[in-house]
């Protein structure tokens, strides 16, 4: 949850020589910002209880156009966590005129700050406290190889256990592809069976999602093999992929026709899509799927963000995508490489869902490999933790994704 101001310092705002702005101004700009946040969050003003940390660091003079920014990056019973920001956008430069002033190629950052409100609870009228975070687990993918990260389970004794580890940290869905016990990707329905038995076997609460994009060159009827099993031995729900793109070095072919026939299967099997976006034009494929009725509500996506061929793996482009939702939607961000953790710490605090895993990315920091997904998984709860957001157990995001029982 976000708020911004954009403001003019004006010359009454100027308090010292050279007509420099008073820090106190720009903090009274984060104190409207609180407010709003407040009010956003729980229907009242609330009281700015403390500032934890204060960094001033560029002048602001009288004509300066400032824009000032809060979140909330932590949620507690009556407690919102805050941090704040502010940015010069447009200088003046009286030096060149008595009016004259230039819009910056780069805002210069002139305050940085956190803090912590507090709206009691009996002033709280209408909570917009973040719901349940769903954890993915992508546990093993189509590309990562053991020569990469010699975790990565490829049998399903060792998908299973993977599952089961996975279930333990904090993950409620398990995004599966399969391999052959070399490591080569399959979508054979029969490997898929016991994949998908021994997960179950050793975790039946988890919501086990299927791949139907394989790996590069597989035709539609070959992807989608994972479908034709039933029952127990059946995947919860699937994924949909609905755009051709650059992948890399190669080509992941997603026509319209093959969109259309991927999401009549999903539908004829009775279980809901997961709806994937590597591009901004993919929102608008989505919806042409629903304008035909190929896709009913409610909508789940999955932003996978950093593919080279892709949208980059940065905040502006997830707040960018969110713009343009469909509704009633939930999603969740999938950061490749080295944006993955970063990129589920910000669905975290934005209150979208998360994907982690050994498919996208195979360190739990720089230069340490990630000993299995659990590891992950479990980073991710922490963050959850640190901000005060519940994480879903397999039946709240049964719930929440519509997967019938």
């Amino acid at each position: 949850m976000r708020a911004r101001l954009r403001v003019r310092m004006s010359a009454h705002d100027a308090h010292y020589g050279g007509d420099l702005v008073d820090g106190a101004r720009v903090l009274a700009l984060f104190g409207d910002l609180a407010t709003e946040l407040c009010i956003r969050a729980y229907g009242d003003e609330g009281l700015f209880r403390a500032y934890d940390q204060v960094d001033f660091l560029a002048p602001v003079r009288a004509g300066d156009y400032i824009e000032a920014e809060g979140e909330i990056v932590k949620w507690g019973e009556t407690s919102l966590g805050m941090r704040f920001w502010a940015r010069k956008l447009i200088a003046a430069r009286p030096e060149a005129a008595a009016s004259a002033a230039d819009v910056l190629a780069e805002p210069i950052e002139v305050c940085r700050a956190s803090g912590t409100c507090v709206v009691p609870a009996g002033e709280q009228r209408t909570p917009h406290r973040p719901g349940p975070l769903i954890i993915t687990a992508a546990i093993v993918g189509a590309e990562t190889t053991r020569a990469h990260n010699p975790h990565l389970p490829l049998t399903p004794v060792e998908i299973g256990e993977e599952a089961a580890r996975c279930a333990a940290a904090g993950a409620s869905v398990i995004h599966l592809h399969a391999r052959w016990d070399d490591g080569r990707p399959t979508q054979d329905r029969e490997r898929f069976r016991a994949f998908i038995r021994a997960i179950r076997e050793r975790a039946p609460a988890l919501i086990i999602q299927a791949s139907t994009g394989g790996a590069i060159g597989m035709s539609i009827n070959e992807r989608c093999q994972p479908l034709e099993l039933d029952g127990q031995d059946g995947p919860d729900m699937a994924t949909l992929n609905i755009g051709t793109m650059n992948f890399g070095d190669e080509v992941f072919e997603n026509t319209f026709p093959q969109a259309f026939d991927v999401a009549g299967r999903i539908t004829q099997k009775g279980i809901p899509p997961e709806i994937e976006v590597y591009d901004a034009g993919h929102l608008d494929n989505a919806r042409f799927l629903i304008d035909k009725g190929a896709l009913a509500p409610p909508y789940h996506f999955q932003f996978v963000l950093g593919v080279r061929g892709g949208v980059a793996a940065s905040r502006r482009n997830l707040e960018f995508l969110l713009g343009d939702l469909p509704t009633p939607s939930t999603w969740a961000v999938a950061g490749v490489g080295r944006h993955q953790l970063p990129m589920a710490q910000l669905a975290v605090q934005m209150g979208g869902h998360a994907r982690v895993g050994l498919e996208d990315n195979i360190y739990l920091d720089k230069g340490v490999l990630a000993e299995g997904s659990a590891p992950l998984v479990a980073r991710v709860v922490e963050e959850a933790r640190a901000v005060g957001r519940e994480v879903a157990t397999p039946r709240v995001a049964r719930d929440l994704l519509g997967i019938k029982s």
